[in-house]
């Protein structure tokens, strides 16, 4: 099902043909609705070449406009826009298509890509922490964006787990570890033993020394060291799998820094032997001499003492994604601070002839009241457990205020969908660049720009069907009429969900959605106060139903794009 946009733009291309007119321009939604729907620049480019004035282009485009039904006869604004304005009459039958439609209008791809996306990326023996929001529910949202337009994604997570800290881990484990607080709290008491353990090596080098000792007996592989890496590592798993249910994360594939050890004697021995890499004050390093502002940014892939890092590793993930899943597309979410790094990584995968489409999809971070990065009053990471557990929290004190007569087990599920969804839609309705400010107040409201708002929205439609004693499912009226201006302003609003999807992906966006939805459920609750629906004529009464019923099913299915999920009360 084409899109209104596309129809026009067909329709320009036909139009300036048959004016003797090159190609030019493109119809994009137009920037002040009150001149039209859509408009293009078509005029603008083509005078500019022509050294003409782009009104006079601009009328002899128009004058060649082809009539048809889509849309009223164009109109020139400006110094030399063209404005469309869609008839009701078109809008009417594109609603009445788009209820029988299952994707809502959203083609697929033409040419579907392989992806894996790599976001997350926990580390084991830590607590996942605030700062992990934002990687993890961008890559999610990426990922049902992708799989919605019909690429094959493959979800990866990629764990710490593996590392010098470990030496400390095991040795507090054999000194310090308390059984009992394990149990009760693993990731804090790992955490515990790991610090206490650091503090002590900071005033005794024999505990340095100890830890080492422990570390090199763990890459050896010994048994017993190896049996306490493999429950820490198992300990972690199970905490991020309670904070991804919370959250509803999914991965496909969960490939730990470990997974790769193997493998890097071979990643480092291949590129020397291709001549990419070479010896440098004992160490094995990769120099990007011809690209000016890394010449003096070299990548080491082989430390002085023989040891391996991130970006050998790194190196060896490439070849796993290329090679073993075979994608030709790979994604990886993380925080700006590691550009340099990827850049590298995505560089060397180049020279040795990868020719994947390798994207470092980076955001900016979560700030406190202060502007600076979101820490507890004692300076350490917000754990994201007790952020998702405030949000809960905090979104059942608002239901217990708004429907206290819900069913306990009930009120536990919406306050779960409303403070998951607030923290998810604060985020994701930021540009992904974009530093911002985490306030419970803000992302929690009613009103405004906010997860629980989108959500209304969809229960007060689901509201209107109790009320009517028939469901969604049932209103395919044989007409749809769109007499009022709010209703029309809706309808429009709907027809754009086709439009907008596709271009998420073009500079990985998902704020690009939001504020589709947040613009889509400002047009449902004008239309909602100016048109009534069930005390409306019948077949205005149908029509509107129909109207309902679409709004609610592009909000549901776009906020499930984003992660986020739907009550049917709230």
């Amino acid at each position: 099902m084409e899109t209104f946009q596309a129809l026009l733009a067909q329709n320009l291309t036909a139009t300036l043909s048959a004016a003797g007119l090159p190609r030019a321009g493109d119809v994009t939604p137009a920037t002040d609705p009150r001149f039209g729907d859509y408009q293009t620049n078509a005029a603008l480019i083509l005078a500019k070449e022509r050294g003409e004035n782009p009104r006079t282009v601009a009328k002899r485009v128009c004058d060649a406009w082809v009539p048809y039904d889509l849309c009223e006869p164009p109109a020139i604004a400006g110094a030399g826009f063209i404005n469309f304005t869609l008839r009701a009459e078109a809008v009417a039958q594109r609603i009445a298509d788009l209820s029988q439609h299952e994707r809502l209008g959203v083609g697929r791809a033409d040419s579907p890509k392989k992806i894996v996306i790599d976001f997350g990326s926990p580390n084991v023996a830590k607590p996942m922490h605030v700062g992990h929001i934002r990687s993890t529910v961008l890559g999610d949202a990426l990922a049902r964006i992708a799989e919605f337009l019909g690429h094959a994604v493959i979800r990866d997570n990629h764990i710490g787990d593996w590392g010098t800290q470990f030496g400390m881990v095991i040795w507090g484990w054999k000194h310090l570890l308390k059984r009992e607080a394990l149990t009760n709290d693993p990731i804090a008491e790992l955490v515990r033993i790991y610090k206490e353990t650091n503090e002590c090596g900071a005033s005794d080098p024999a505990v340095r020394e100890a830890c080492r000792e422990e570390l090199v007996k763990l890459q050896a592989g010994d048994a017993e060291n190896s049996a306490i890496w493999q429950e820490c590592v198992a300990l972690s798993l199970g905490e991020f799998a309670r904070a991804y249910q919370v959250l509803g994360i999914r991965y496909d594939i969960q490939r730990g820094e470990s997974f790769y050890n193997d493998r890097l004697p071979g990643v480092v021995e291949r590129l020397v032997r291709a001549g990419l890499a070479e010896e440098s004050e004992g160490a094995i390093c990769i120099f990007f001499r011809e690209i000016t502002d890394l010449v003096d940014k070299p990548c080491i892939i082989r430390k002085r003492d023989g040891g391996y890092n991130y970006a050998t590793t790194d190196i060896a993930t490439v070849d796993y994604r290329i090679q073993d899943l075979k994608r030709d597309t790979v994604w990886i979410v993380t925080g700006a601070p590691q550009q340099l790094h990827f850049r590298q990584i995505f560089e060397i995968a180049r020279r040795e002839g990868y020719t994947a489409d390798f994207r470092h999809v980076t955001h900016g971070s979560i700030l406190g009241d202060d502007r600076k990065l979101m820490k507890t009053r004692s300076g350490e990471n917000v754990a994201l457990q007790d952020v998702l557990n405030e949000a809960i929290t905090r979104a059942r004190k608002i239901i217990e205020e708004k429907n206290p007569e819900l069913e306990e087990a009930q009120k536990a599920d919406v306050a779960r969908m409303i403070g998951i969804g607030a923290v998810k839609y604060a985020d994701l309705s930021q540009y992904r660049m974009t530093d911002y400010v985490f306030s419970w107040e803000r992302m929690l409201s009613l009103q405004g720009n906010t997860g629980p708002y989108l959500q209304n929205a969809y229960v007060r439609i689901q509201s209107i069907f109790r009320k009517a004693a028939e469901g969604p499912a049932s209103a395919h009226p044989n007409a749809i009429t769109l007499s009022e201006p709010a209703e029309l302003i809706l309808a429009k609003r709907v027809c754009q969900f086709a439009e907008v999807v596709p271009t998420i992906l073009n500079d990985f966006r998902p704020n690009i959605l939001a504020n589709y939805l947040f613009e889509l459920a400002n047009s449902f609750h004008a239309f909602y106060e100016t048109c009534p629906v069930l005390k409306s004529d019948e077949l205005a009464r149908s029509s509107r139903l129909a109207l309902c019923a679409l709004t609610a099913r592009v909000l549901q299915r776009g906020l499930y794009l984003l992660g986020i999920e739907v009550p049917e009360k709230m």
